[in-house]
């Protein structure tokens, strides 16, 4: 009689129960077979009498309360409840569909979203994984469906919203908002971003001048301390002597000098030295007069010093100059006039110099090649710009950027590099420096599928993979005369190697470790031995 009495109380709740998780509420027997089913409408179910609920019967099983699927729709999540000789089951059902009604009402508003954001409005599930989503102007990018942000994922997996750099769009910011356990979306700005983009480019036209030395990408120390010094001395009036091998951007810095200094209201001129024969150096340099040669303008022609009054001039590849030219420019610079070809009116002019070479000029001065006297004059004040081989800390951060400004021009949605591939990266010379670091970012972008992504291998340049070697092979060990201690040496290239794989995964322990071939436990240990419990900090 008890069992009958507890029983019809249960069936008493089983309305209740299905209306307030709202979903169903079921009665089985131990054996998971359905007395009972009532829906969230209050309402008996009589054609499932009978069928047998596997979760109310595994949970009678194992006398314990089980969470699993519902029986009746999918996707939907149920409990059961061992009671006696019962099982009290109940799903969620209404809630599923109130949450796919809702994430239906987000995908009608998404073109909406996109368009008041200004960028693009993304659907993505609990995976991180895009649904759908669309740009400002209302167009589905399909292209992008089924990509992984880890944002969104980060987002999801923390029930947190997650603000940060969007990866589809350089320099435009990102939301990601998780709104169920299912389902989440986000929003960028990169319409406003391209349009800073774009005004700030207008302004560079401008200007006569496309760089500054927020484009010099780089966090080494090596770097920062050129663009400190070179940021230092913008403000003066003397001539400055870049050097730097090819592809290390020298103009970069050059253009960068002159929009830092008084004089960026005014003519910035560039002059490559080693493109022209030495005749058409010399009329871009100082201009002529009408009649001054065969094929000369009417009214004559100002040179580059005349167009670069009050403003910089740009002397690139100066070791190129003919020793003839040398000694004419030498002039300018010493009486600050120049005269024109077929002229005899000397032109005052003020005008900052900023020459560049990638050749020692002490070796062509020796060899006589390069008047010494015009050296002196350029030299005041000196900045070498150091390699991409000497400042290896910058080469991911400038891979990442790269990738990043392909992202957009290609209309790929790549956001990490593969571990394997840092390590081909870091591990090449780069001869050609930065330039041929961002030809090789270039052709891997274009190599990049629909399916993948993060950037691998298989993506880069065929003769990088075919140099590709481990990081210890990276790490050069200078042993001084009288110091030749095969333990001290060791010891060293052990150092090395483990700040130097610390600094391609941005100091992220266990990357560092699996890059390293050992353990997290062993890496720390090393970092102590060391004396760099310093990176045991940094993140």
């Amino acid at each position: 009689m008890e069992t009958h009495l507890e029983f019809n109380q249960l069936v008493r709740l089983l309305p209740i129960l299905a209306q307030t998780t709202g979903g169903y509420a079921a009665i089985t027997d131990n054996e998971g077979r359905r007395i009972s089913t009532f829906d969230y409408n209050g309402q008996e179910i009589t054609n499932l009498k009978g069928q047998i609920y596997e979760l109310a019967r595994k949970a009678a099983q194992e006398g314990k309360p089980l969470v699993g699927s519902s029986q009746i729709v999918d996707l939907a999540d149920a409990w059961a409840l061992p009671l006696g000789n019962f099982v009290l089951a109940c799903s969620n059902v209404e809630r599923l569909k109130r949450e796919q009604k809702l994430q239906e009402a987000f995908k009608r508003a998404l073109p909406m979203i996109a368009q008041v954001a200004g960028g693009e409005a993304v659907i993505f599930n609990e995976f991180g994984e895009r649904i759908i989503s669309y740009d400002s102007d209302g167009t589905e990018r399909s292209q992008l469906k089924g990509r992984i942000s880890k944002q969104a994922l980060k987002a999801m997996e923390s029930k947190e919203p997650v603000v940060g750099k969007s990866f589809s769009i350089h320099g435009a910011m990102a939301v990601r908002i998780p709104i169920t356990k299912n389902f989440g979306f986000g929003f960028n700005n990169e319409n406003a971003s391209q349009r800073q983009q774009k005004l700030y480019e207008e302004v560079k036209k401008l200007q006569n001048t496309r760089y500054t030395f927020e484009d010099i990408i780089g966090e080494s120390e090596a770097l920062l301390k050129t663009k400190s010094m070179a940021n230092f001395v913008a403000n003066g009036i003397s001539s400055i002597l870049i050097y730097g091998e090819t592809g290390t951007g020298k103009e970069l810095f050059a253009q960068s000098i002159h929009n830092a200094s008084p004089r960026r209201a005014k003519q910035f001129v560039a002059l490559n030295c080693g493109a022209l024969p030495a005749t058409l150096i010399e009329s871009n340099l100082f201009g002529y007069e009408e009649g001054a040669f065969t094929g000369a303008k009417k009214g004559g022609s100002p040179g580059a010093f005349e167009q670069a009054d009050g403003g910089t001039i740009f002397l690139d590849e100066i070791s190129e100059m003919e020793l003839g030219l040398q000694t004419k420019l030498l002039r300018v610079l010493q009486e600050r006039e120049v005269v024109r070809i077929g002229g005899l009116k000397p032109k005052k002019i003020d005008v900052r110099v900023i020459a560049s070479t990638n050749k020692d000029l002490n070796v062509l001065i020796a060899e006589g090649k390069f008047r010494q006297d015009l050296f002196y004059r350029l030299n005041v004040v000196q900045i070498k710009i150091p390699s991409l081989k000497e400042r290896q800390a910058d080469i991911i951060v400038l891979a990442r950027y790269f990738m990043l400004k392909y992202n957009a021009s290609f209309g790929k949605a790549i956001e990490e590099i593969d571990l394997e591939t840092i390590k081909i990266l870091q591990n090449h010379t780069w001869p050609g420096n930065v330039r041929e670091l961002q030809n090789c970012i270039e052709h891997a972008m274009n190599m990049v599928g629909r399916d993948d992504f993060e950037l691998l291998p298989k993506h880069l340049p065929s003769y990088l993979r075919q140099r590709s070697t481990s990081v210890k092979d990276a790490v050069v060990l200078e042993i001084k005369p009288g110091s030749l201690n095969l333990g001290d040496a060791l010891r060293e290239a052990e150092r090395k190697i483990i700040k130097e794989a610390l600094q391609v995964v941005k100091y992220k322990k266990v990357k560092a470790a699996q890059l390293l071939g050992i353990s997290t436990t062993t890496l720390w240990r090393k970092l102590c031995e060391h004396g760099l419990e310093d990176y045991l900090e940094r993140k």
